[in-house]
């Protein structure tokens, strides 16, 4: 496996795992959906500011493209819409 691969692999995985968590939470009551979507606007707007000054502003516009999918009710890994959204 090549070191790209692994790194795309890692951050595919976190991404999966971090999406199941936010549904979990708010399916059980636990935080808002509310909360959640704050949480992933928090995200886009430390990558928007991050792009700014970063030598690798590509990176952060790919983030920000993968959150803003997810805050429409899309699934961030597959791009599919899911039944529940955060």
């Amino acid at each position: 496996m090549t070191e790209h691969v692994r790194v795309d692999a890692d951050g595919t995985a976190a991404l999966g795992i971090c999406e199941s968590l936010l549904i979990m939470l708010t399916e059980g009551k636990i935080i808002a959906e509310q909360d959640a979507r704050d949480l992933l606007t928090d995200v886009v707007t430390s990558h928007q500011e991050a792009s700014v000054t970063s030598r690798t502003p590509e990176m952060h516009h790919a983030v920000i493209a993968v959150v803003q999918r997810i805050l429409a009710g899309k699934d961030g890994v597959r791009g599919a819409t899911k039944t529940s959204q955060p």
